[in-house]
């Protein structure tokens, strides 16, 4: 079961004997962007840290799960980034028992940042529990598909909102996503190079041993919020060109239909009413 953690960028996966929790796109290092252009922002990663350790100390996960974008640099590391990210870990791990980060397509070259129990997991994405979990600027693995719930990050979703004397103010927002589960379940295998044969279901089960539930995505907030996102409300006409990662700019997830929630759990609407 997935338990949205309001008001935080953050969920918990809840089972029987377990509870993990799950953030998305800390971007640790952000700030070397700005001081390049001679902007100087000291380094925020005490207050990301500080905020990750009260939901620990208040939910007691027994593992975390991190979709991705640990750190901000998508190649090569920053000095900063070379101090910041493995005390960040380092820290962590007098709260938390297990530590696991979906690759990110900012996470190139991250293997040495990190101490030596912190787990690396496929960009394709894993399973946990009943959830499935993947970054976003890849497609996931088919295996997910045997969850009823995916969720993911790499959108840094947020809508804009204006008063009438034209001062803006952007949020954060959660997207609950449905999905069209065959025809999703039919483009994943294809990209994975399999061949269906018979049906979907019948490929399913012989090559992954497992039956088609996928039928919502889950989008999560930055867990970072100083970082920007693009104003979903503000863009007219979705496609190849207004969002990013292949599963949205795909036909086989609802996004101009999907419900928007601030992190305070409050219901804003559909993309479609928000945009109009």
């Amino acid at each position: 079961m997935l338990n949205v953690l309001l008001p935080y960028p953050a969920a918990l996966v809840k089972a029987q004997s377990t509870r993990t929790l799950l953030i998305s796109d800390p971007h640790i290092g952000w700030e070397l962007e700005l001081q390049q252009k001679g902007i100087y922002v000291p380094s925020q990663t005490g207050k990301i840290l500080n905020k990750l350790v009260s939901i620990l100390l208040e939910h007691q996960p027994d593992a975390l799960v991190i979709l991705g974008d640990v750190k901000y640099s998508v190649v090569s590391s920053g000095f900063s980034e070379w101090q910041d990210i493995p005390d960040f870990f380092n820290k962590l791990k007098s709260y938390v028992s297990k530590i696991s980060i979906v690759k990110g397509n900012h996470d190139a070259n991250l293997e040495p940042l990190l101490p030596e129990s912190v787990e690396l997991l496929p960009a394709n994405g894993v399973v946990i529990e009943d959830v499935g979990v993947f970054h976003g600027h890849k497609w996931p693995s088919p295996a997910l598909l045997a969850c009823k719930t995916l969720v993911m990050g790499h959108l840094h979703p947020m809508v804009v909102f204006r008063d009438p004397a034209g001062c803006r103010m952007t949020q954060q927002v959660w997207l609950r996503v449905s999905v069209k589960s065959e025809a999703f379940a039919r483009t994943l295998l294809h990209k994975s190079n399999i061949k269906i044969v018979g049906s979907v279901e019948k490929t399913l089960r012989k090559n992954f041993g497992i039956k088609l539930k996928a039928s919502e995505l889950y989008i999560m907030p930055s867990f970072n919020d100083f970082l920007g996102g693009k104003p979903l409300n503000e863009t007219k006409k979705f496609g190849a060109e207004s969002l990013i990662g292949p599963v949205l700019r795909s036909e086989y997830v609802h996004v101009d239909d999907s419900e928007l929630y601030l992190l305070d759990g409050t219901y804003i609407g559909t993309l479609n009413q928000l945009r109009t």
